[in-house]
């Protein structure tokens, strides 16, 4: 027993690390589906990390005042004090669960860099937001929001993360300009859906006239048009059916011939825990279906009837998804 916890609180350092590799993530997948005493001492070993971060930060606080202390005693006495073990090892842990409370493993709790937002949307929660000159915000899950420094032009918004419907239907012809990775996205009188994940924006107009710039590139989108753009530059505007892409609003996620992959991803976004993907191949299966965001723990047992797929339960509202045994 006292190994599987050692390995577990291994696991914890070793996915929050900035060594981390796929690699690592497969073989997490096999370490944790090895048993369900394997999944348990995961999650007890999350949770010890979690409860020492604020002693250990309190000792990482100690060792940098005896240090200033230090600095000013080599001063007079120009010696150099040795840092005892109990400092250098409170230094490594309070290093590893401050890095652990920014990177969470697998995404399985949120981020402290969630909480410094103007407003932000926990998993599965939505909200709405009215704002200055008829500006309405509506907030999807893993949403993070900031309010710029107001102009003459109009109301400034930064999203930092997540998704949001944005609607401008104010008379007076005040601009709304939504900064995202690095590109603004602007509109007076028009409404629109902005999606920031993964390194991707996506913008989608479902009515009147956005303008997207990016750089010196500027595009203009009308209703029923999309654009994206990331580290790969600025997409084409394509045309698209705004129903899937809206059907957030409606506490339903709609997925037409979408690999399972990205279903799973998305799914992800809604539910606390992690479904994660054992099989590349059952990875590649496309879906066509529409989820309930209030029942979201029905799409494992759907995975399993439509696709033959091996379902392992396991704590912490993690769950296994793979190919069925020959």
């Amino acid at each position: 027993m006292k190994t599987l916890q050692r390995e577990a609180g291994a696991w914890v350092v070793r996915l929050g690390s900035h060594q981390a590799t796929e690699d690592d993530a497969q073989a997490f997948k096999r370490w944790c589906a090895q048993s369900r005493a394997h999944a348990d001492a995961f999650v007890r070993a999350r949770e010890v990390w979690q409860a020492m971060a604020p002693a250990a930060l309190r000792v990482r606080q100690d060792e940098r005042r005896q240090s200033e202390r230090g600095q000013d005693e080599r001063t007079v006495h120009a010696r150099k004090p040795v840092a005892g073990r109990r400092a250098f090892l409170g230094g490594a842990v309070a290093a590893s669960v401050a890095y652990l409370a920014v990177r969470p493993p697998l995404q399985l709790w949120p981020s402290v860099t969630e909480w410094g937002a103007d407003y932000r949307t926990a998993t599965g929660e939505q909200r709405e937001v009215a704002m200055a000159d008829g500006v309405v915000l509506q907030m999807n899950t893993q949403t993070r929001i900031n309010v710029l420094p107001g102009s003459d032009s109009g109301e400034g918004i930064e999203l930092l993360a997540g998704e949001a419907e944005i609607a401008a239907q104010s008379s007076v012809s005040a601009r709304v300009t939504v900064s995202a990775a690095d590109g603004v996205v602007s509109a007076v009188r028009a409404r629109f859906n902005i999606r920031h994940t993964d390194g991707e924006v996506c913008v989608t107009c479902l009515a009147g006239e956005v303008e997207v710039a990016r750089g010196a590139q500027r595009v203009a989108l009308d209703e029923g048009r999309q654009l994206r753009y990331g580290a790969a530059g600025m997409g084409a505007v394509v045309p698209v059916d705004t129903g899937p892409v809206t059907a957030w609003r409606r506490r339903l996620l709609v997925f037409e011939q979408v690999p399972l992959a990205e279903v799973v991803a998305e799914v992800n976004r809604y539910r606390h825990g992690r479904l994660i993907l054992t099989s590349e191949a059952l990875g590649r299966s496309l879906v066509q279906a529409s989820f309930s965001i209030d029942r979201l723990d029905d799409v494992a047992s759907l995975v399993r009837e439509a696709y033959g797929a091996e379902v392992t339960q396991l704590p912490g509202g993690i769950v296994l998804l793979g190919r069925a045994k020959a």
